[in-house]
């Protein structure tokens, strides 16, 4: 079994989401139990609802991104996906496809399955460059996975 997605996807789904959340949350609560009048030239009511939208975005943002990243391992037989609290395999007949793209600076993949599994029917994960080449350069015969 091999690791082909990066190490860093326990950072981008827990470290930064947790990170932001706690420093903008509190920024947040605090501008609202504060009582002020003015941040700079900016009237308070103003700011509050400034802080909400710039809160509720981020959080949207990161779950719409970062929080559906998985970790993914690949064996002979088996697609082997995790969120760090559960553990679910998958045949590769169940396998339809992965496909990779680019999103800002990060390359994306996504394995979409025939049928929807425990974590839906498309994973995504941010796939190691050298391990994720690597394994299909070992099983060429799972090459026929990758679409681009």
């Amino acid at each position: 079994m091999e690791r082909v997605s990066t190490n860093l996807t326990l950072f981008y789904k827990f470290f930064i989401p947790v990170f932001w959340l706690v420093f903008f949350g509190s920024v947040t609560v605090a501008s609202l139990l504060y009582s002020f009048e003015y941040i700079g030239q900016i009237p308070a009511p103003t700011f509050r609802l400034i802080m909400i939208l710039i809160f509720l975005s981020g959080a949207v943002t990161l779950y719409i991104t970062l929080l559906r990243l998985k970790r993914v391992e690949m064996s002979e037989d088996f697609v082997y996906v995790t969120n760090y609290f559960k553990n679910f395999r998958y045949p590769y007949h169940n396998v339809e496809g992965i496909r990779t793209s680019r999103f800002l600076f990060f390359r994306i993949a996504t394995l979409t399955l025939r049928e929807p599994g425990s974590f839906g029917k498309t994973i995504m994960f941010i796939p190691s460059g050298q391990r994720f080449n690597a394994f299909f350069e070992e099983h060429p015969d799972m090459k026929v996975l990758l679409r681009k």
